[in-house]
């Protein structure tokens, strides 16, 4: 039950106090958002190139991307830079990453907001991963952790000390919990619903933000993960025929505000593992989500996943 009054709580959320007019001048930070080609990425990458961010597109899709960075030029005089990413592809995230590598010293925010939903269950990834969980935990895990190395290194030059890691999830994961059978195509995951999928791999976005606030904290490395609120965005396009009448779509320049916050906001800084609701609030995820030994355990998968790429 107090995981259905949560959902109604943040599907209903108070007015907000913060706005994009308190984020503070961004020049000279990198930053990275994944999935910023379209919905509430793209409102992202729009608010943090107008606060004078150089700001990376990291998108599968080079045609939309390029479109993107065409209308957010227009709209903020700034030019974003188009950074080919497959999420659903261990070695072309590897590649991803290399390609960054090899033109920045610097990354100040790591923005893993890409996510797909609810997709046909034959779906898989290139690596034969259930696709939500393969793009949405296994792909964000890897592409992250190939720029540790450069996340703690900016941390150490940086004023304040520390980079962030910005963890998009979902309201979702209050009604998920973690199958290791069903990561991978199996029997198991193939008995399971696009919606169970989905709330799993949610569950596992708030349980890998809490594991790298603990591995990384101590390097200066600020961890949190977020419910963006329901948006009208191109997320649910999947799912849009399975949602309720009496559930209420914010527009994405409101669905973008809670990780403007956890990424830009003096105050977000001390936040590291902490889970963040609409409108830039700081409220506990489902107590499952906190287990250390869970969170352990789905690192160590994860590191075994890409051990050999």
């Amino acid at each position: 039950m107090d995981n259905v009054l949560s959902w109604v709580t943040d599907a209903a959320p108070p007015k907000a106090t913060f706005s994009v007019d308190q984020i503070p001048d961004l020049t000279g930070k990198v930053i990275i958002v994944t999935g910023a080609n379209t919905g509430i990425g793209k409102e992202t990458a729009k608010v943090l190139l107008a606060h004078g961010a150089k700001v990376y597109i990291a998108a599968r899709n080079q045609a939309a991307s390029e479109e993107a960075i065409r209308q957010l030029k227009q709209e903020t005089g700034n030019e974003a830079i188009f950074l080919k990413l497959d999420l659903g592809d261990l070695k072309a995230i590897k590649a991803s990453a290399e390609e960054f590598l090899s033109k920045e010293t610097q990354l100040h925010i790591l923005l893993n907001n890409a996510g797909v939903m609810v997709p046909p269950i034959e779906l898989v990834t290139a690596d034969g991963y259930d696709l939500q969980f393969g793009t949405n935990i296994l792909g964000h895990y890897y592409f992250t952790k190939l720029l540790l190395p450069i996340l703690t290194s900016t941390a150490k030059v940086t004023s304040e000390g520390k980079v962030r890691v910005v963890n998009v999830a979902s309201c979702a994961h209050l009604f998920g919990g973690l199958d290791f059978n069903t990561f991978k195509d199996s029997p198991a995951r193939r008995k399971c619903s696009k919606g169970k999928l989905y709330n799993q791999s949610k569950f596992a976005n708030v349980v890998f933000a809490l594991e790298l606030a603990k591995r990384y904290g101590d390097q200066g490395v600020i961890s949190t993960a977020l419910n963006p609120g329901n948006i009208n965005s191109d997320l649910p396009r999947h799912a849009a025929a399975q949602l309720p009448s009496i559930v209420l779509l914010y527009d994405v320049s409101q669905g973008a505000l809670t990780q403007l916050y956890a990424a830009t906001s003096p105050e977000a800084a001390s936040l590291n593992g902490k889970y963040l609701v609409p409108w830039a609030r700081v409220r506990p995820p489902r107590q499952e989500t906190q287990d250390p030994q869970l969170g352990k355990a789905l690192w160590d998968w994860l590191e075994e996943q890409v051990k050999d790429v």
